[in-house]
């Protein structure tokens, strides 16, 4: 089907991804949805954590979630949210996701207009297709938010600002102010440090370089660390802070959520850490971040970000997109405590750096990915 203008789509349904860092990169599409389709209905259909990231943005008027039921279960639970969509009527489905199950259940809804991209074998099941793009028969890393962003042209909606943004709900608010009163913590006088990655371990530099970085951050900026990540990442994140010599906070008590999380991250002075999603709330609200890359290909996840630096060591066998290293992890441990204390010290002080990368295995900083924005 030919590219139109949307304007006959008054109920709407939009697929958010299930990564917390893409849900961030796709906020600046769903601000335009709302405004480009004003007078429609617009349903996020997403997992039941997601909401906490889009809360208060004011993008949509319905939540609704994916089933959690696994097995046999869950096909049934698909066949029954397939038939409470059908029944809501939606004019148009937008499919950020790449996943098969995305197509299907909006298929299976008989939701007219499917629009995706063509790929994972889904194509007969989308009625708008677009194709990314591919070389030597693998896809060439695309930097998500544009790759977003021609989907919602396909509805007509044009994306002219480009930043990412989220909401904070007062109860989020609330939430987040209660961890900081528990634990002391002054905006400004803090810095996250975001130890943790739900995609796998090979995302994650060793608690020892992030117990010492803590206590640097601590030591010579003055800057209180406060370490968090997801409930499953409680002890590596208690194994840091009984490592370091510093006054660290770990938050479980409360714990964080992904609501709380956007108000600690906002009143930080920076957020340094692995690259999750996170790091897509420092640019959100604006905090100076250095984000470290071990297996991850930096052209996925590429924004013109200008308070951040990007480290990674290059090493022959990356970036190799693997949860779990089958080596010897070189791509993280290769990046020392120097490397990221180093260009902590010159995001704080300054906007925008770009350093050359240099010859024995140094690594590559960067103040952007080197991807320019589409």
């Amino acid at each position: 089907m030919a590219a139109g203008n949307g304007e006959s789509i008054e109920r709407l349904l939009v697929v958010l991804p299930n990564w917390v860092g893409d849900v961030v990169l796709a906020t600046p599409v769903l601000a335009a949805l709302r405004a480009h389709f004003a007078q429609a209905s617009i349903s996020f259909l997403m997992r039941e954590y997601v909401s906490d990231v889009v809360a208060g943005g004011g993008w949509h008027d319905e939540s609704i979630a994916w089933p959690a039921a696994r097995g046999l279960k869950r096909e049934r639970a698909m066949l029954g949210l397939a038939e409470e969509l059908r029944r809501r009527r939606f004019d148009a489905a937008l499919l950020l996701p790449n996943s098969f199950r995305s197509a299907l259940v909006a298929w299976l809804a008989r939701v007219p207009r499917r629009v995706g991209y063509a790929r994972d074998g889904r194509s007969w099941l989308l009625t708008d297709r677009l194709r990314p793009l591919k070389r030597d028969g693998r896809y060439v890393p695309t930097p998500i938010l544009p790759y977003y962003v021609a989907l919602a042209e396909r509805l007509g909606c044009l994306v002219t600002d480009r930043g990412l943004r989220l909401g904070i709900t007062p109860e989020q608010e609330a939430d987040g102010r209660a961890i900081q009163r528990r634990n002391g913590l002054s905006a400004g006088a803090y810095a996250i440090v975001n130890a943790g990655a739900a995609f796998g371990a090979s995302k994650c530099w060793p608690a020892d370089h992030y117990a010492e970085l803590c206590e640097r951050l601590a030591g010579r900026l003055g800057l209180r660390p406060v370490l968090v990540g997801a409930p499953r990442e409680l002890p590596l994140l208690r194994r840091i802070a009984g490592m370091a010599h510093a006054d660290v906070v770990c938050c479980e008590d409360p714990p964080t959520t992904l609501g709380s999380l956007k108000v600690l991250v906002r009143d930080a002075a920076l957020l340094v850490g692995n690259d999750t999603g996170p790091r897509h709330y420092g640019e959100a609200f604006g905090v100076p971040l250095v984000t470290l890359f071990g297996p991850t290909h930096q052209a996925w996840v590429a924004t013109d970000y200008e308070k951040e630096i990007k480290l990674q060591v290059p090493v022959e066998c990356g970036p190799c997109q693997l949860p779990v290293c089958p080596l010897d992890h070189r791509c993280m441990t290769r990046l020392s405590v120097d490397m990221v204390m180093d260009a902590v010290e010159r995001v704080v002080g300054r906007r925008r750096h770009v350093l050359p990368l240099a010859g024995g295995g140094a690594p590559r900083a960067t103040g952007h990915a080197g991807c320019t924005r589409s």
